[in-house]
């Protein structure tokens, strides 16, 4: 029982240490020369406070940063698990993550080359840059360091992407309809409504002086014969009122298939009438 509590009380104890254990750097320093490899500024970096004037970089100069990662107890050199530079702009809220390199024995460095810039920097303007490191670790508590204030030349805007406007506000569209079509006046409808009757009209009493006889017209042979051409006639009609090309044709063979046994029934009536007439 007492071992047992001697070892949670240990590992209890070992934890607070670890945990009390703080990340700091060493030797930070800056370094900025310009393209001819000339050294414009070098100086080291207190984590006190930032530099002052802020640095400043042109088109074509190089931003060095080293350090090292030391435990501030020991001064041990440590590879934390994570590390790496945020630049923020105050003003746009525009902001780059870049991370950094550490070796095992802590020791880091970093290189800003203005002439091809990487993309972790963010769009730029004349107000500069808030720069800040930050390290994680296990064993350790999280740590940031304000480092210093970059100003850098301003970034050109980024080209207008070909599908842009596309994503833009456009007019409202207004729909424009053919209007009604006009019927013509009632008068001429009647007069061609009339025109197209009229041959009917002259058949029926040009058939009707003529009188033709047909006695065997309603006769249980012809009848359903007769029977199934009206049908169809009056699907033809149906289709022009409200029917469909494929309904049409779809009744059209429903009524073939009794009104073609119903002709055959008739003709074969109409034969069996004639021989006995012809044969008195």
């Amino acid at each position: 029982m007492a071992v047992g509590i001697f070892s949670w009380l240990l590992l209890a104890l070992v934890a607070a240490g670890a945990q009390a254990a703080t990340l700091t750097l060493q030797s930070p320093r800056i370094t900025i020369s310009a393209s001819d490899a000339s050294q414009l500024r070098s100086e080291p970096i207190s984590l006190a406070h930032k530099p002052s004037p802020p640095l400043s970089l042109g088109p074509s100069d190089v931003l060095k940063l080293t350090f090292q990662v030391v435990d501030k107890e020991d001064g041990k050199g440590v590879q934390p698990h994570q590390t790496f530079l945020r630049f923020y702009d105050e003003a746009t809220g525009e902001e780059g993550i870049h991370p950094i390199k550490v070796t095992p024995g802590g020791k880091a460095k970093f290189e800003l080359n203005m002439a091809r810039p990487p993309a972790s920097l963010p769009p730029t303007t004349t107000d500069p840059l808030k720069v800040s490191l930050y390290l994680g670790s296990f064993v350790h508590p999280p740590v940031q360091y304000d480092l210093f204030d970059l100003i850098v030349p301003p970034s050109q805007p980024p080209p207008q992407h070909p599908e842009e406007p596309s994503f833009h506000v456009r007019p409202e569209i207004h729909h424009t309809f053919r209007p009604e079509q006009k019927l013509p006046p009632k008068v001429i409808s009647a007069f061609f409504t009339a025109l197209l009757t009229a041959p009917w009209v002259v058949l029926l009493g040009l058939w009707s002086s003529i009188r033709p006889q047909v006695p065997h017209l309603f006769s249980p042979s012809i009848l359903p014969f007769v029977a199934g051409l009206a049908a169809f006639e009056a699907l033809l009609v149906w289709y022009w009122a409200a029917l469909k090309l494929g309904q049409v044709l779809l009744y059209a063979a429903i009524l073939s298939i009794p009104t073609a046994l119903a002709g055959k029934r008739a003709l074969t009536a109409l034969g069996d009438r004639r021989i006995v007439k012809s044969s008195k």
